[in-house]
């Protein structure tokens, strides 16, 4: 049974920041649309496999129970829910940030 993904607010404008800095910065919409399709892609497929991904590094984090998929230099935090078969993203941040703070 595939697993119904969903977006937090907060992920999602996260999301928006890092794809409009990359075209705004690069002036090169399509590397921006190239990052937004690997980053959905590799979420895409904790549909499958919902348990992809590792624990954060911190210990709070993943005592809180999330886990972090990793997009080339993006972290992607989320949390999977085995008893209602979903994966909630929470947050994206690059992964040169310090992190801790954002989630």
């Amino acid at each position: 049974m595939s697993y119904l993904l969903l977006r937090t607010d907060k992920f999602s404008d996260q999301l928006n920041d890092i794809i409009q800095y990359i075209a705004n910065d690069s002036g090169d919409v399509d590397a921006a649309l190239k990052c937004l399709t690997e980053i959905e892609e590799a979420m895409m497929r904790l549909r499958a496999f919902p348990e992809s991904g590792s624990a954060p590094r911190y210990s709070l984090l993943k005592k809180q129970g999330y886990r972090v998929l990793i997009v080339n230099r993006y972290l992607v935090f989320h949390k999977v829910d085995n008893t209602q078969k979903r994966v909630i993203f929470y947050a994206i941040v690059d992964a040169r940030r310090e992190y801790l703070s954002l989630l």
